[in-house]
């Protein structure tokens, strides 16, 4: 059943967040294999994990939206009342000393956090540290000798593997369910930064969040994140954090309080097929360079604007996000063969991984109005004044701003924004107006534009193909 709008939900502490998607299909799958060999291991993978799973209650105080605020004299009102906000999601033990890792949407402000174990022994939780970047929190209770789930490989996990999911959905604890690996490195989800995730169709319902995916041997390879669902309950697609990006990012929150990720230092941009055949790929996939930071790990590699990034240790890059979670979870200083492609031709470069920096009116008629179908027709260009520079950290004399676009023009439709500053137009540097006008002027109707954008500090290109 094709689903023409799904919407991802994550559980957590004030009920659910919802982010509309499209595209997704939701299938269930029942396994074909039904002997007792396998009756036999998922029942001792079951009894084998169950122990390590908990339930997370959480509190929250929020402000009352519905108070209105009263009047009092000189000018001042009364602060809006706080009322308790109660969430429940799942964890899994990790540590007979009793560290947890759940989901930061889970936790996240939490004023008082009760963790009940699947013996029902219950304990006050202190909430180590978080990081919404990858919805990845670290739990600790004070006890000793307990249960813990053991770390599995998320990287070997292939697309038809049996799963289970153990949590507790909807308050019902100590719940299994079991399915398969849908699909892995599902990014664009909506949910956090840095995403990866692992789709299953092992159902999944509210208070999952935060609970265990594990493999037929019992192994720990996902934190179980979301669902996309049309309704808010499951339809067998769901989302579980792999077990590489969770366990790197508790041993960080442990250690430091915070996640120490590696920095490429440069901008990139997802392979489109228009893009694709510009830049002369043998494929729709890869990572496009679009800017280089100063200093940075991309510069030092020797990469360049118009780079793209085909593949990082041998595996393919498959797109941006990919390449920013690999050199995310890479250690810091160490090192990684990069196969770039640079202006049709295959190299190689060396990058060693930096850590991450801690979260900084003349106008002009269209280029040209020879024809109405000329690439960049509609819209109205101007040079970047020194006030316009400085707010958007630019140095004069570098590109011209976008102050006008015609609704319904070539440009309008390729993505194109008033605000955005172009910096090159087909490959080619823009410093000035006058410059932009005589490299614009000779563009034909079915010429392509492709122009390199800088946009609130995001730099991309944007092909505008004429008619």
């Amino acid at each position: 059943m094709k689903l023409s709008r799904l919407r991802i939900v994550v559980w957590g502490i004030v009920g659910c967040l919802t982010v509309p998607i499209s595209g997704l299909a939701a299938t269930q799958h029942v396994p074909k294999t039904s002997g007792h060999d396998l009756q036999r291991q998922v029942r001792g993978t079951a009894n084998k994990v169950i122990p390590a799973v908990v339930s997370i209650a959480s509190t929250v105080m929020v402000r009352d939206q519905a108070f209105s605020d009263e009047a009092l004299p000189f000018g001042l009102f009364k602060e809006p009342p706080t009322r308790r906000q109660y969430g429940q999601g799942s964890g899994v033990i990790v540590s007979p000393d009793g560290y947890i890792v759940t989901n930061n949407h889970v936790v996240a402000d939490a004023v008082d956090v009760e963790v009940v174990l699947a013996d029902r022994r219950q304990y006050k939780g202190r909430v180590v540290a978080t990081d919404p970047k990858t919805d990845v929190a670290v739990v600790k209770i004070q006890a000793t000798k307990l249960p813990t789930a053991a770390w599995g490989d998320s990287s070997q996990l292939a697309v038809g593997d049996f799963v289970l999911a153990i949590g507790n959905p909807l308050g019902l604890s100590r719940t299994v369910t079991f399915g398969i690996v849908s699909a892995v490195g599902r990014a664009d989800v909506g949910v956090a930064d840095f995403e990866d995730f692992i789709q299953t169709d092992a159902p999944i319902n509210p208070g999952n969040s935060g609970g265990a995916l594990v493999n037929i041997q019992g192994e720990l390879v996902g934190i179980n994140t979301a669902i996309a669902s049309p309704t808010g309950g499951s339809v067998g697609v769901g989302f579980a954090i792999p077990s590489n990006m969770a366990r790197a990012a508790m041993q960080s929150l442990i250690k430091t309080g915070r996640v120490v990720r590696g920095f490429l230092g440069a901008s990139t941009q997802d392979v489109s097929p228009s893009l694709g055949k510009i830049f002369r790929l043998p494929d729709v996939k890869g990572a496009i360079v679009t800017d280089v930071q100063a200093k940075g790990s991309a510069e030092r590699a020797g990469l360049k604007r118009g780079d793209v990034v085909v593949r990082f240790d041998g595996g393919d890059v498959m797109d941006s996000g990919h390449l920013r979670n690999l050199v995310a979870q890479a250690s810091i200083s160490s090192k990684h063969r990069l196969d770039l492609i640079r202006d049709g031709k295959l190299y190689q470069a060396e990058l060693v991984i930096q850590e991450a920096p801690r979260e900084r009116t003349k106008k002009a008629q269209p280029a040209s109005t020879a024809s109405t179908v000329h690439p960049l027709a509609g819209v109205v260009f101007d040079d970047v004044t020194p006030p316009l520079a400085r707010q958007m950290d630019l140095p004069v004399n570098n590109g011209v701003v976008v102050t006008d676009i015609e609704e319904g023009s070539l440009a309008e439709a390729s993505g194109l924004q008033p605000g955005d500053v172009v910096l090159e137009l087909n490959r080619q540097y823009v410093n000035s107006f006058a410059n932009f006008q005589r490299l614009a002027d000779p563009l034909k109707p079915t010429d392509l534009a492709l122009l390199l954008v800088n946009r609130q500090g995001n730099v991309m290109y944007i092909p505008i193909q004429g008619e």
